[in-house]
């Protein structure tokens, strides 16, 4: 039932405006959808900071950088070992370089004698999870076992159990807070990524030279993922550029130690 005030504002039974009731229930509909898509967003944003960001501690402890004030640098190298590995280690050793090496368990049952030859030469090694998967679309379940399993092969082929992990794709789960601490493994990131799997080594050594201040943690490949056949020639020709490049300016390059997170005695 509606009335006539005036001649000219319409008024329903109760005394409302109908443009005021229209609104109000405009707004009713605004909140039910956006209340809940605000929520969403700040938890995919919780959920992407946690996942991807170097320096994130949410889902497990985790080292992106070494101290400052020590002009000390790491330099490691994800996803071997492969067909290049043996190259990268004896570069290292003609520059008195030692490095860290994250391995995935796949490529360390396919050359288990490039595993040991890489502890040998004294670089660290750690774990890569097993088969490289993206680890915030696997199952807790599936996590446990990549990383269990990633240690018992390097384990078995190095004699030395690793205590440091690097996730595939820099890419967190929240089941590495469980997972991480069953192993006694740190999580490992970086401050300075070359995107050597797609750069030539004039822009990698660009990047890594433009990033690489005290303190950094370098991440370069030595292999692709768990593919049998790895092409690091643009990742080599650039380590042999950054590493005097950078001894030049004053630093020194350390294995990331197993534990702490602290680095080994530099290779002078």
């Amino acid at each position: 039932m509606r009335f006539e005030r005036a001649g000219r504002v319409d008024f329903d039974a109760d005394g409302a405006r109908p443009h005021r009731r229209a609104a109000s229930v405009a707004i009713g509909r605004l909140q039910s959808v956006w209340v809940p898509a605000a929520f969403t967003t700040v938890a995919v944003g919780y959920a992407a900071y946690a996942a991807c960001w170097p320096s994130a501690q949410l889902w497990g402890p985790s080292l992106h950088r070494l101290p400052r004030g020590r002009k000390l640098l790491a330099l490691t190298f994800d996803d071997g070992p492969s067909n290049e590995t043996p190259r990268f280690v004896e570069t290292l050793g003609t520059l008195g370089v030692r490095a860290t090496f994250f391995f995935c368990g796949l490529n360390v049952e396919r050359r288990p004698e490039v595993a040991r030859d890489v502890v040998s030469a004294g670089h660290t090694v750690g774990n890569h999870t097993h088969s490289h998967p993206r680890l915030p679309f696997c199952s807790f379940s599936n996590v446990r076992l990549e990383l269990h399993k990633a240690q018992k092969a390097i384990t078995r082929a190095t004699g030395v159990r690793p205590e440091l992990f690097r996730p595939p794709y820099g890419l967190r789960s929240p089941a590495l807070r469980t997972v991480l601490p069953e192993c006694n493994l740190l999580g490992v990131h970086w401050s300075v990524i070359g995107n050597d799997w797609k750069c030539n080594a004039s822009e990698i050594v660009r990047r890594v030279l433009a990033g690489a201040g005290d303190g950094a943690i370098i991440c370069l490949h030595d292999g692709d993922r768990v593919n049998q056949h790895a092409d690091r020639g643009e990742t080599l020709r650039a380590v042999r550029r950054i590493v005097p490049e950078l001894q030049d300016r004053g630093f020194r390059f350390v294995a990331l130690a197993p534990g702490a997170g602290k680095p080994n005695r530099p290779t002078e």
